[in-house]
């Protein structure tokens, strides 16, 4: 009699702890569904048409719009590498504007800088393309870039820029149109230039590539869009967390400079602080042959510790705060 007694009592214990256990996991679940429907989302909206380089692009086809709706959502979700490619940029637009003006090459182009390199001169593909415009080596030496175990002016801001114009305008000479000479930079023109004639397209956007040089105009055309308006990709911004550019004077270089660790201890700084801002120097020496002269730049003492509360913003539409 007992023990039937206590084999019931074991049995009632066990569906009443059962019972609670199934009923506070449903409450967990009810919960944890009512937060995410209730989490915030962000969906910017795709225009009806853009502006390429002064070419009005007409995004109201299906492709066209999903195509570029796509690229939004990348730059919405991959926060962080948004937001650091809005804080460099406030240190390397101003000098990337300032050549593509010169050279005659449209400003809408910078952001084709942007997604090539997310705005780092450090950038290395696993394909060895490097730098903000990420060059491979045969392409950087036939625009007249430097490229070797001391010096690969890849990573070399001004040179890089200066040697991507190069190629703009000489692919613009080829197609005279822009959105074929910014697929081509993914493609290549020749690419560009078979797929055209075997499609019968004149229209880079209209010709089938593969995936990757399908979605690169769109990607540029994204990026245009992020940095005219970063609050609509959910990223508020002040000036204080932006990345000034740092003042610097230069040394002329004409002669060897067998130890730059040295070289650098000399004037003040580190070999690290050298290699930051000089990232075209790729050893510990520097050889100069054939009277080739270099730059080297030294940052200034002030400039180093910046403060972040004097930062300026390049574009004031990237940051919340009021400024005039």
């Amino acid at each position: 009699m007992s023990n039937t007694f206590l084999r019931n009592k074991k049995h009632l214990l066990l569906s009443i702890w059962l019972l609670f256990g199934i009923h506070s996991g449903l409450q967990a679940c009810q919960s944890s569904a009512e937060e995410t429907d209730s989490a915030p989302t962000t969906q910017v909206e795709v225009p009806q048409s853009m502006v390429f380089c002064n070419e009005v692009i007409d995004l109201s086809r299906f492709d066209r719009r999903e195509r570029l709706d796509r690229e939004l959502l990348a730059f919405t979700y991959m926060h962080s590498t948004s937001i650091q490619m809005i804080k460099r940029a406030n240190r390397y637009f101003p000098v990337i504007e300032r050549i593509l003006q010169d050279q005659g090459v449209p400003d809408d182009f910078k952001y084709l800088m942007v997604i090539e390199s997310s705005v780092n001169p450090l950038a290395r593909s696993g394909a060895g393309a490097a730098g903000l415009w990420q060059f491979m080596p045969t392409t950087a030496r036939e625009f007249g870039l430097e490229v070797n175990n001391h010096v690969d002016e890849r990573y070399h801001v001004e040179k890089s820029t200066a040697a991507a114009c190069r190629y703009l305008k000489q692919a613009y000479a080829r197609f005279g149109n822009w959105v074929s000479v910014a697929a081509s930079y993914n493609a290549g023109q020749g690419r560009i230039s078979r797929e055209a004639e075997r499609q019968y397209e004149e229209n880079a956007l209209d010709l089938h590539l593969v995936e990757e040089t399908s979605r690169y105009v769109y990607r540029i055309l994204a990026a245009k869009t992020l940095f005219a308006n970063p609050q609509a990709f959910g990223f508020y911004l002040k000036a204080e967390e932006l990345y000034p550019p740092i003042p610097f004077r230069e040394i002329k270089v004409e002669e060897t400079i067998e130890d730059l660790a040295r070289f650098a201890k000399g004037r003040g700084i580190n070999y690290a602080l050298l290699q930051n801002m000089n990232p075209w120097i790729r050893s510990h020496s520097l050889p100069v042959h054939n009277h080739r002269t270099y730059f080297i730049r030294i940052p200034d003492a002030e400039g180093m510790h910046y403060n972040p509360k004097v930062t300026v913003p390049h574009d004031p539409r990237w940051v919340i705060d009021k400024w005039k």
